[in-house]
């Protein structure tokens, strides 16, 4: 802790007696004080936990959080920052993805994908595709959460997105675009002949996550309001 009157202390004995030259000096050290205190606290501007509302919005944008609420509670937006950062190594895998639709929904989701582990030669020849339930979009719209989602998923991934027992995308007009329907996939990881999904992190021989390279752009699913 710095004594009010610093600067004037660095002064010589004789010097500090004089009332003038102290207040003069006064001047140059409020004008320091403002520096120094922005030195003081730069390690704290870098901590979600106490940085300013704008800085921790700036912050997510780092590590691809840009589409955080501005008139959010503060509480809830510093939640968003530091629950994303924990989770961002996971990002491109069906853990990563789970976890951040529970972050956001603050509730639980479930992902299951096509994908698998299989001997070389015998993976099944399908469109990589992927359905997500949650039971509500929490704090956010439901347009927020589609595109979030979009964001997480590969170009190259199709997808269902189910609210409770609503589905919320593909809407009617564009369900023509989405393979496989969500009855066929839930056969396909319900077989007993279908080899276990693998873990989080371990690449897969087919499907959808981690990512694929792109397919051609006809395959792309392009969300479009009607």
């Amino acid at each position: 802790m710095r004594r009010s009157d610093w600067l004037l202390q660095q002064l010589p004995v004789s010097m500090v007696e004089d009332d003038f030259l102290g207040r003069f000096l006064m001047i140059f050290q409020s004008i320091a004080d403002t520096e120094l205190h922005q030195i003081d606290t730069l390690k704290h501007m870098f901590d979600p936990a106490v940085a300013p509302d704008a800085m921790v919005r700036l912050m997510g944008q780092w590590i691809g959080v840009d589409w955080i609420d501005p008139s959010l509670p503060d509480e809830l937006q510093r939640d968003m920052v530091r629950g994303y950062s924990a989770l961002v190594r996971w990002r491109g895998t069906r853990q990563g993805l789970k976890m951040l639709l529970e972050l956001v929904t603050n509730g639980p989701a479930t992902v299951i994908d096509n994908g698998g582990v299989y001997p070389e030669g015998e993976a099944p020849v399908t469109d990589p595709h992927v359905v997500l339930r949650i039971e509500s979009t929490g704090w956010a719209t439901e347009r927020d959460v589609l595109r979030i989602v979009r964001a997480e998923l590969p170009a190259s991934v199709t997808f269902e997105l189910f609210v409770g027992d609503r589905r919320l995308w593909p809407t009617d007009a564009s369900s023509g675009s989405v393979a496989p329907a969500s009855a066929a996939l839930a056969a396909l990881v319900a077989s007993p002949a279908a080899p276990s999904v693998p873990s989080p992190g371990i690449a897969v021989a087919a499907g959808s996550l981690p990512h694929e390279p792109p397919p051609p752009p006809q395959q792309y699913d392009i969300w479009s309001e009607s």
